[in-house]
Order: C-alpha cells, then sequence, then structure tokens
C-alpha cells in the first residue's frame, strides 16, 4: 500500500470533498474531476495551460447539462513538477473521490501518481507526459492525449541528421524523466541516422548562470544545441550563448510550447526549433472552443486545448458507460474510440498511447511560433 501523505500547503486550490469517504465515488452531487499539474514554480505557464483547459472544459459541460445529469466540480492539484509532491497530490484527491485526474505535466509527477492513481481507483489521463514509461509501466488506468518521447526524439534526431548534416551537434538534458528520456531518444535517432554528437552533456535546472555549459559549448565548437528539458533553462542557455557570441541554433521539444520561451530569450530566441504535435488552434474541431478562449483573452497555446480533450473524453465516455466507474472507463477507452475531441478523434491503443501521434516541427519568428 502507498500510506497517505499530508498534503504541501497551497497544493490544492478547490475547498475539500466530503462526500463518498467510503471509497466510492458518490453517486448523488456533483462528480469530482480534477486537474493537476505545476500551477507554481518555475514551470508555472504549464500549470496555467492546464487549469485553463480544466476549467473551460468544465464550464462548457455544465453548461450543455453535466455529465448523466450531474454538474462537474473541479479540483486543482499542484505538484510544482515535484515528484514528492505529486504522490501528495495523488493522495489527496484520491481522499477526495475524484473520477479523473487529467494530469499530470511533468513525467517526473505523473509516474510516481499513477501509481497512487491506480491503487485507489482513480482514471488518469495526462495532456503532456511524454515519458515512454508512464504507460509502459502503467497500470489499468493510465492515458495520455500526447505522443511519447520515443515518437519524438526519432522526429528531432531524423530533422538533425537530414538537415544539419556537418553541423556539431550538442545534445543537453536536466536529469529529469522527461528532459533525459528525450534527449536519449533524440541520440539514438541521430545516431541510427549515421550522425554522432560532438556533446552530450546533463546541466542543473533551476540555475540562473550556465557560463559552464556555454564555455563547454564554445570548447567543442558546437553549431546545434538539442536541449531534453523545459523552456526556462533552454531559454537561458541560449540567451547566454548568444551574449557570448556562439552563433548556434537550438533545438527543443514540446515543452518549449509556451510564449514565456521568448519573454526569457527575447531577439535570441530567434530560429528556434522544436517539436510539438500540428497546431491544435488550427483544427476546425477546435474553432468555436478556441474562439471562447480568445473571446476571455486566452490564448490556448500549448496544452490548453490537450487539457479541455482529456476530460472531454472523460465525459463522452461516462456518457456511453452511464455511470463513472473508473475501471469500466478505462475498458471503454481502449476499445470504444475513437473519441470526438477539440484535437480531433482520439483513439488508445492497449496501454493507453494515443494510436495516432503527430509531431511536426515548429520555429520561433518575431516573439511567437508556427509550423514550419
Amino acid at each position: 500500500m502507498l500510506k497517505r501523505r499530508t498534503m504541501l500547503g497551497g497544493a490544492l486550490a478547490a475547498p475539500a470533498f466530503l462526500a463518498g469517504t467510503g471509497g466510492a465515488i458518490a453517486q448523488s452531487g456533483p462528480i469530482r474531476i480534477a486537474t493537476a499539474g505545476p500551477m507554481t514554480g518555475q514551470y508555472a505557464a504549464f500549470g496555467g495551460q492546464m487549469r485553463a483547459g480544466a476549467e473551460q472544459a468544465v464550464a462548457d459541460i455544465n453548461a450543455a447539462g453535466g455529465v448523466l445529469g450531474r454538474q462537474l466540480a473541479l479540483e486543482v492539484g499542484d505538484d510544482a513538477c515535484d515528484p514528492r509532491q505529486a504522490v501528495s497530490v495523488a493522495n489527496q484527491l484520491s481522499s477526495r473521490r475524484v473520477a479523473l485526474v487529467a494530469g499530470h505535466f511533468c513525467s517526473g509527477s505523473s509516474i510516481p501518481a499513477s501509481k497512487v492513481y491506480a491503487e485507489e481507483g482513480v482514471l488518469q489521463i495526462s495532456p503532456a507526459s511524454t515519458n515512454p514509461r508512464f504507460t509502459d509501466e502503467g497500470g489499468w488506468n493510465t492515458f495520455r492525449v500526447c505522443g511519447r518521447d520515443d515518437q519524438q526524439g526519432q522526429v528531432a534526431g531524423r530533422y538533425m541528421a537530414q538537415n544539419m548534416r556537418g553541423q556539431r551537434i550538442a545534445i543537453l538534458h536536466d536529469n529529469s524523466a522527461y528532459g533525459r528520456g528525450l534527449a536519449e531518444e533524440t541520440k539514438k535517432a541521430l545516431n541510427g541516422a549515421g550522425v554522432t554528437e560532438a556533446l552530450f552533456s546533463a546541466y542543473t535546472p533551476g540555475e540562473r548562470d550556465y557560463s559552464a555549459i556555454v564555455s563547454r559549448l564554445q570548447q567543442a565548437n558546437v553549431q546545434v544545441v538539442y536541449v531534453g528539458g523545459y523552456h526556462t533553462e533552454s531559454g537561458l542557455i541560449l540567451r547566454q550563448a548568444k551574449e557570448r557570441g556562439l552563433n548556434i541554433t537550438l533545438i527543443g521539444g514540446d515543452a518549449l510550447v509556451t510564449n514565456e520561451f521568448w519573454q526569457i530569450t527575447g531577439a535570441a530566441g530567434e530560429g528556434t526549433l522544436m517539436t510539438f504535435s500540428s497546431d491544435p488552434r488550427k483544427r476546425p474541431t477546435a474553432a468555436s472552443v478556441v474562439q471562447a478562449f480568445r473571446a476571455r483573452n486566452i490564448d490556448p497555446e500549448g496544452y490548453v486545448l490537450y487539457t479541455y480533450a482529456a476530460i472531454q473524453i472523460w465525459a463522452a465516455a461516462a456518457t456511453r458507460n452511464n455511470g463513472v466507474d473508473p475501471r469500466r472507463i478505462a475498458a471503454l477507452l481502449k476499445s470504444g474510440g475513437p473519441w470526438q475531441t477539440v484535437l480531433g478523434d482520439i483513439g488508445f491503443d492497449g496501454k493507453g498511447d494515443v494510436t495516432v501521434p503527430d509531431y511536426v516541427f515548429y520555429v520561433w519568428r518575431n516573439g511567437s511560433y508556427a509550423e514550419i
């Protein structure tokens, strides 16, 4: 058994749920669901994306009559992308008998939290956790509406091999489940295409001065830097490298899909490349929802619509199932698709991974990013 831990301060923004303490989801009153991610800390931009998506999904579903005639009530868990805090959040949300957790964001949080949810009977659909271990080692309850790092890394590695052959490439990572995993998968694809990197190294996340790693890039005469990590450190490394006169191209993964990246880099971010799924904001299936967000002055970038879709899929499955039993819904998600969402039709394989990932490249120009 995974023992319950005391909640870290400020980790839940919603009031305590008192019903259903016998271990089953309450059969009357509102249905409790949750989103959980980095609502505070250096990756809070992504927590804000998730919260915005979850709040809009709940508002839209409730306006349409709720699920099985019952309104949804949203809990918000803050794990700050810290694995230990994620376990604490998972225990708290489980004690509130939530039917679904649309989360977490960081793979390093989703993986340990999933063990709690599996034991406590909670369905988990991550909008953003891409490390293969999340579903490869997951239980009956683990799903994601995004792709995997082994898929994303193949796209990045092959792109560099085809388009940057002859240039000296460095691969950096932050040692997190997400960052190191993505870097290793990218390295594997690059090496498989016959290209060997000039440098493969880790950096320490959360620092402000990356002059040591910049010096290593300079000494290795690197021209292309692939970073498996988040936008905060990637942006700082790039800016500090450009300030030292290094003419490098930065390439990253889906953790760069926030306008906060440009706030860190300024003009140094021009030409940065990154992998992410094709822009969900431009899909016809998202048009009305995107309009609703923009009417509230919210740009549904990054993982906003992915969080919306996670809740949307669960609501559709609960309706088809005529009940919110998590295990029955989990079985239905794998057998009853594809599910219509703002992202388009989504189906799941036996592990809980999407059946059709669609990673593409984006480029940063003049303070915003767009598909190449």
